[in-house]
């Protein structure tokens, strides 16, 4: 049991290997602390990306978040703005550090460019009434 508690920590301290080699790392800080109720997202504004392209959202710690995969867009046009859900375990210290990965079918992945992902910001939803 004590070396799986190790193992663990040892795991979460350091970046996934994947995104040090391939990965765009984006470091967000929230306007203010997360009130009960409120939620957290992540907004994405994808520039031209090729047909098939999609753009993979990690935590630095490899907290899976989500893909953004643009359907039906015109090649060379930008593929819009997309939201993701950010849940609370990948916050600390109202900090959120994200690994933002291109995957394009039969090349190897590779960080997006400025032009490709455009911009990435955090929003907070109101607690429901």
């Amino acid at each position: 049991m004590r070396g799986l508690l190790v193992a663990t920590l040892f795991v979460g301290l350091f970046p996934q290997p994947a995104c040090a080699d391939a990965g765009r790392v984006v470091t967000l800080t929230l306007p203010h602390a997360l009130s009960a109720g409120e939620t957290a997202s992540i907004e994405i504004k994808v520039g031209a990306i090729e047909r098939g392209a999609e753009i993979e959202i990690i935590t630095t710690a490899g907290q899976f978040l989500g893909v953004v995969s643009p359907f039906g867009i015109r090649s060379g046009e930008p593929a819009g703005t997309y939201t993701v859900p950010l849940p609370l375990d990948a916050i600390a210290n109202n900090r959120v550090s994200l690994c933002l990965t291109l995957n394009r079918h039969g090349q190897d992945k590779r960080a997006p460019t400025t032009k490709e992902v455009i911009s990435i910001r955090l929003k907070i939803a109101p607690a429901a009434r």
